[in-house]
């Protein structure tokens, strides 16, 4: 199947998907779009035993799609850069400490937690499979996708302060999981069973503090393009520019290109709500980013539904799953209960931050691309379907319900 065929497929049918749901169904837009692309990977697959055609055509497009490679390699920077771009650079600084703090020890806490866990989990299923893979499943499961719960929660009139933390540690901890899994990658690699301390912490540092460092380079660079000119549809192109070769270079440089994205449009949606350019130009580039942002979570959860065809289901792995589940919310319980019992000494936080944090959660594209990314060697097969397992009960259930918890959370009395 060429990428024409892909793009046209892809396209219509998350067109058509986005279009039943708010139509009919009227859920927050990626969750029901997941749903359909679910339900109809289930009727493909009962039609595929009476029409085996079907199956097969379906089957050939879901396995035509690298989804590791086009989430990594392509969309995530436009995801990162279009949700970066429209943060309230006042309400993050104001809530800096908190997002920093849950993206980066809470994120360390989680991989930690769900690793030792999980290995404690395969032992007890009689499966035998080395610590380091297990941390390696617990670093591409802690990062949390704010996708498809931020509207819901807009929804539930929480406090703005609770929104920022939870969107802003969930730009922030993509890339640091991001950074996470490569160092634990490097040092699973057959061969490097004796790599030092020393090695592990400079390729830690290298593609975090020069991701953070390439993209504040970039957003600066972006903000005084911008500034030089007065023409929205070049200025449009210049953002365009900034996110594709940013990450291209990125990759290039051997720093993390999520980090980078978050930062540059961190700065350049800071100096344009600033005043770096023309009220034209500004709302131009709010709209695009905006549609960027929409198009994409759409293909990205129409493509989470269909990766089911071409999962493998083994059934010790399902029940695995199932049981991670739970694994995982301890763990994201633990890794936001800490740093914020810490942090109540010296800030206000909000009543019921823990469960809301804990429960708005949720994972996506991202841990199920981390997981397609694993060699054999790492137990691609297994990891891949228990992150599955978890990905879509979060998503359906965790994202379903959390409007209901933070409306009926902030009901309650002081």
């Amino acid at each position: 199947m060429n990428i024409r065929d892909i793009l046209t497929i892809t396209i219509v049918l998350a067109t058509f998907f986005a279009y039943v749901n708010h139509r009919f169904i009227k859920w927050p837009p990626t969750i029901g779009i997941m749903v359909l692309s679910l339900v109809s990977s289930v009727l493909l697959a009962v039609l595929g035993s009476m029409y085996p055609i079907f199956s097969e055509k379906a089957f050939q497009f879901a396995n035509s799609i690298d989804f590791q490679e086009v989430l990594m390699n392509f969309m995530l920077s436009f995801l990162l850069f279009a949700g970066a771009i429209h943060i309230d650079p006042v309400k993050l600084k104001k809530e800096r400490w908190p997002i920093l703090i849950l993206s980066t020890l809470g994120i360390l806490i989680s991989t930690f937690l769900v690793g030792v866990l999980v290995w404690y989990l395969f032992i007890l299923f009689h499966h035998s499979i080395p610590f380091i893979y297990c941390l390696l499943f617990g670093s591409l499961i802690s990062p949390t996708d704010p996708i498809a719960v931020l509207a819901i929660l807009k929804q539930a009139n929480i406090p703005s302060s609770l929104e920022i933390k939870i969107s802003g540690e969930s730009l922030f901890n993509d890339g640091v999981a991001v950074v996470i899994f490569i160092t634990i990658a490097e040092a699973a690699q057959p061969g490097n069973a004796d790599i030092s301390v020393m090695a592990i912490g400079k390729l830690f540092a290298q593609e975090a503090v020069g991701g953070l460092a390439f993209g504040g380079l970039l957003g600066y660079a972006g903000f005084y393009a911008l500034r030089s000119i007065d023409d929205y549809k070049v200025e449009v192109m210049i953002t365009l520019a900034i996110v594709m070769g940013g990450y291209y270079v990125a990759s290039h440089l051997h720093v993390s290109g999520p980090l980078a994205m978050v930062v540059a449009g961190i700065i350049m949606g800071a100096k344009v709500k600033d005043g770096a350019v023309s009220d034209l130009s500004r709302n131009y580039l709010g709209k695009f980013w905006e549609l960027i942002d929409e198009i994409l979570n759409a293909v990205l959860f129409l493509m989470i539904g269909f990766e089911m065809l071409i999962i493998k289901i083994n059934i010790a792995m399902f029940f695995i799953g199932g049981i991670a589940i739970g694994i995982v919310l301890l763990a994201r319980w633990v890794s936001v209960f800490f740093p914020i019992s810490l942090l109540r000494y010296k800030l206000n936080l909000e009543k019921h931050v823990v469960p809301i944090l804990t429960w708005g959660g949720l994972r996506g594209g991202l841990s199920v691309a981390l997981a397609l990314s694993l060699s054999r060697v790492m137990y691609r097969d297994e990891f891949v379907l228990i992150t599955y397992i978890i990905v879509v009960f979060s998503i359906l259930v965790q994202g379903l319900t959390i409007g209901k918890l933070a409306r009926k959370l902030q009901g309650k009395k002081s």
